[in-house]
């Protein structure tokens, strides 16, 4: 789950984005069958979907065209309409970047010269359509968390030319690093904290690179989840300029090997951490310089995002979007003799979900009276790209799109007391997810990780970018009959060994009860707003409700 970069969104100019009540009437026309979902259906879904013969459904892959058509067809006998015109498909151009990073970064002035080993010590990467990129004698730039942040009075770049020069910034916010709340958003993420967002600043500041340090609670993953992640074959959505805008290095290197670099640096280089955390903070130079390079070959491509729809029967000019994507890592290294990276969890078990809504939606005998739409998304694992294209080529207008619900990951573990929503307290989306919530006798969570930043890691994110109040949630830490330790304990257990490892495969030992009660409840949520006037939007504090004012 990249979960990566991205990661802001009647007749509509008048649209009055207020919920005017969250509680319908329960006997509404096309009201939700209680039990519209079942196991049998997510079970077969996701047993297909994780299966060897889609090759762990990389985009622009052979494991692509199965993938797609798969669910196309499965959308076809549902009887859904195509969503692109006559097409079930909409293009999504990509460039796929194979970098060959040189086996060594080098390090030269400071106490010595140091070398970092590639993989073990440092990744390197560069978006940059381009065969051949050297980084010679590139200054070394502590840069905090290189952040630029006016709302916070907040520049990590302030009175330095980075042109020529590499940024070292720590993952993460200064909030993560406060007892304070109110600095940035204390322990919850802000999109400043995310990695692509730290890339993308660097890029408007000019740097020749960046390199982030990770630590593994900052991040929100292990060390292993980037050298997986950032090696192979890379995807990144075509640009006029072939990405000649972004840095031409964009880096990672671990904890330990950031503290070898900081103490080599003949300047008083103790608590870099509590320096980059206080406010008024200054870059400066480390005295040291980089040298490493990138050999690319790379492909331009086409993938698809799968889209099908069921016309709404009253107010078919609005829309509401489910999201789940389709893709995942392929076939990559391997680990215990499994190369086949089957995303089973991460996110065949959303998808099967989502599957799962379309099919009930279908067999309803009441068409809901707004457009439904379901939208099974490419490249999600390469920075979001498959959503980040629809939401800037939607093929519905965006102010017309009442709401988005995604799914990733499902609940695999049996039914949970809880509803945990990332992102709590962003839109009145949350407001209804309650009411729905409490009628199967849970509650609700807020986000019990804000810190790993989940709420910019998956397909949602780059709806609420264009204004677009999206839902995001799943039960995930109170099982019903083992409680919170032993939900916590499979969480941790599953991000340690299966996350972005071959090891994501689907077995017979899966709760799947857990998954048909959640998307139960985003069924219900989903045809209530289809069916009742319920416009949902962003409450005051949100980074978002500006972004659909002005889209209004």
């Amino acid at each position: 789950m990249k979960n990566s970069i991205f990661f802001f969104l009647a007749i509509l100019f008048s649209y009055p984005f207020f919920i005017s009540s969250c509680s319908g009437d329960a006997t509404v026309q096309g009201a939700a069958p209680a039990d519209a979902i079942d196991t049998t259906d997510i079970e077969y879904f996701l047993s297909e979907l994780s299966d060897d013969k889609f090759l762990g459904r990389k985009p622009c892959s052979e494991g692509e065209p199965i993938t797609i058509n798969f669910i196309k067809n499965e959308f076809q006998k549902m009887g859904l309409e195509p969503a692109n015109g006559d097409s079930y498909f909409q293009k999504v151009p990509l460039v796929e970047i194979e970098a060959a990073p040189s086996e060594g970064m080098y390090i030269e002035g400071g106490k010595q010269d140091l070398k970092f080993d590639y993989k073990k010590d440092f990744m390197t990467f560069s978006q940059q359509v381009k065969e051949n990129i050297n980084i010679k004698n590139s200054e070394l730039i502590f840069c905090g968390f290189g952040i630029v942040a006016p709302e916070y009075g907040w520049n990590d770049y302030a009175g330095i030319d980075m042109k020529g020069k590499t940024a070292v910034v720590f993952v993460n916010d200064p909030g993560y690093y406060s007892e304070d709340s109110t600095f940035f958003k204390g322990k919850t993420m802000t999109y400043y904290g995310r990695w692509d967002y730290k890339y993308e600043e660097a890029a408007r500041q000019g740097a020749e690179g960046v390199i982030i340090i990770h630590e593994t609670g900052a991040a929100g993953y292990p060390w292993f989840v980037v050298s997986n992640s950032w090696s192979g074959g890379l995807l990144s959505l075509q640009s006029p300029d072939d990405n000649m805008s972004k840095c031409p290095m964009e880096a990672w290197v671990t904890f330990d090997a950031a503290k070898r670099i900081f103490v080599n640096s003949k300047i008083n280089a103790n608590n870099m951490l509590q320096k980059a955390s206080e406010k008024g903070f200054k870059p400066f130079s480390l005295d040291m310089t980089v040298n490493t390079s990138i050999k690319n070959t790379f492909k331009k491509d086409i993938s698809n995002n799968v889209i099908a729809k069921i016309t709404g029967t009253e107010s078919p000019d609005e829309y509401i979007i489910y999201t789940s994507h389709w893709d995942h890592l392929g076939v990559g290294q391997v680990v215990n003799g499994d190369s086949i990276y089957n995303g089973a969890l991460d996110n065949a078990s959303g998808s099967a979900s989502m599957l799962s809504i379309a099919k009930a939606y279908a067999e309803m005998k009441e068409k809901p009276k707004r457009t439904v739409i379901f939208l099974s998304v490419t490249a999600e694992e390469q920075g979001l790209l498959g959503s980040l294209w629809y939401a800037e080529n939607p093929i519905y207008p965006i102010k017309n799109t009442v709401a988005n619900i995604n799914m990733d990951g499902a609940a695999i573990i049996g039914r949970m007391k809880d509803l945990t929503i990332t992102g709590f307290g962003q839109s009145t989306m949350d407001d209804i997810a309650a009411e729905e919530a409490k009628k199967q006798d849970r509650y609700i969570l807020p986000d019990q990780e804000p810190e790993k930043g989940y709420f910019f890691r998956s397909d949602h994110f780059s709806f609420a970018k264009v204004g677009v109040p999206a839902l995001y949630a799943k039960g995930s830490y109170d099982h019903r009959a083992k409680g919170k330790e032993y939900a916590m304990g499979k969480r941790k257990e599953f991000t340690t060994t299966n996350y972005h490892q071959p090891s994501d495969h689907y077995t017979d030992d899966w709760d799947l009860n857990g998954a048909v009660e959640d998307a139960q409840l985003f069924f219900n949520v989903g045809l209530r707003i289809a069916n009742e006037k319920l416009y949902p939007k962003w409450k005051e504090g949100s980074e978002f409700k500006n972004v659909r004012e002005l889209k209004n």
